[in-house]
């Protein structure tokens, strides 16, 4: 409570024995992000994401061990989010956040008025935090090309032939600032689109072309700035990996099936041993259902098949039975699910599952 009003503070700590090692006493806002999930650091570790204070724009991210007793094995910061995710499910666990803190304030583009912020990919190569965007590049172009078809050619033109800055509105015909800072921030966008995939000429020669000639040189300047004082500044190396498009993908172990003893066949003193440890949920929230259909198929029960790759994130769902009536509302919310994940000989793995999903239940 604050006065007569109440705050929201969360808290949490790990536990062992009877000691404790506290993550965070008193924020306003904190997740688990991942439980039990192998990030290339030689222990299975836990990462939490904290926003100290409601003014702050982005979380820090802190990674500790899962040994007895933890250990803080990293802190980042800067992002406004972080999740951690088995990408490709090649085995290997990327840690994908934005560099929100490094443009805040960015030619006085707040947050709220961008798209988005530039996004960042690490992974951890052999304890070394990398980044590794180069290796995501038809992400990065997926997001590019977006911008491309926002933009009007008559406004793209208006904009190359101003300051580039746009600081004095009173030069500018009614409602133009509006237009001009609204391609200003979709040219932006684009660059460091190209800037943070490990494209800096592409990113370079993008720019040239849509950027106010006379303006160049300062803008070029200040985008590599920020991005050398952003999350670029906390890693210990960059990965200049270009994908081949040869997709390697880790065994999915199957968790669907019930491992039990076949009469007649399986000896007396054995006992058959499950192929997996089954995933747990940690988090599993939907948006509540508005209209009556929403309502009804939210009521029922959908059963879904899903594959968890070995961060705990949902790599793809499948809804199972009758296909004429689906709860959408449902399915989205798959994509911000988190588990504990699968693991097999004690190692977390990738697994599919079947999961039955109603708000009766």
């Amino acid at each position: 409570m604050v006065g007569e009003l109440e705050a929201r503070v969360c808290e949490a700590a790990l536990s062992w024995g009877d000691q404790h090692l506290v993550i965070s006493d008193a924020a306003p806002d904190l997740d688990i992000d991942a439980f039990g999930v192998d990030f290339g650091l030689g222990v299975p570790v836990v990462a939490a994401q904290v926003k100290k204070s409601k003014a702050d724009c982005c979380m820090a991210y802190n990674i500790y061990s899962l040994r007895s007793p933890p250990v803080l094995l990293r802190r980042l910061t800067g992002g406004e989010f972080f999740s951690a995710a088995d990408t490709d499910l090649d085995g290997r666990v990327e840690i994908w956040t934005n560099d929100a803190a490094a443009v805040e304030g960015f030619e006085n583009f707040r947050l709220r008025d961008l798209e988005f912020a530039p996004p960042v990919v690490l992974r951890f190569v052999r304890g070394r935090l990398l980044d590794v965007g180069s290796e995501f590049r038809s992400y990065f172009d997926q997001k590019i090309a977006d911008e491309q078809a926002k933009l009007n050619p008559q406004d793209l033109a208006d904009f190359k032939n101003s300051d580039g800055k746009l600081a004095s509105p009173a030069a500018l015909p009614a409602g133009g600032l509006f237009r001009l800072r609204g391609v200003k921030v979709k040219v932006l966008e684009i660059v460091w689109s190209y800037l943070y995939s490990g494209r800096e000429q592409e990113a370079l020669r993008s720019l040239a072309e849509m950027w106010p000639a006379a303006d160049l040189n300062r803008i070029r300047d200040a985008l590599l700035d920020a991005r050398a004082r952003g999350i670029r500044s906390q890693v210990d190396g960059v990965s200049t990996t270009v994908p081949s498009g040869r997709e390697i993908q880790v065994k999915i172990f199957d968790g669907t099936t019930t491992v039990s003893a076949t009469p007649g066949l399986t000896p007396k003193d054995v006992k058959p041993k499950q192929e997996i440890i089954a995933p747990r949920a940690i988090l599993m929230e939907r948006p509540p259902p508005v209209t009556p259909l929403e309502i009804e198929l939210a009521q029922s029960e959908s059963t879904l098949e899903l594959v968890i790759d070995s961060a705990g994130k949902v790599r793809s769902v499948e809804v199972l039975g009758s296909t004429q009536s689906i709860d959408e509302g449902l399915i989205k919310s798959t994509s911000d699910w988190k588990f504990i994940p699968a693991f097999s000989a004690g190692e977390p793995v990738a697994s599919r599952i079947l999961l039955g999903v109603s708000l009766k239940k």
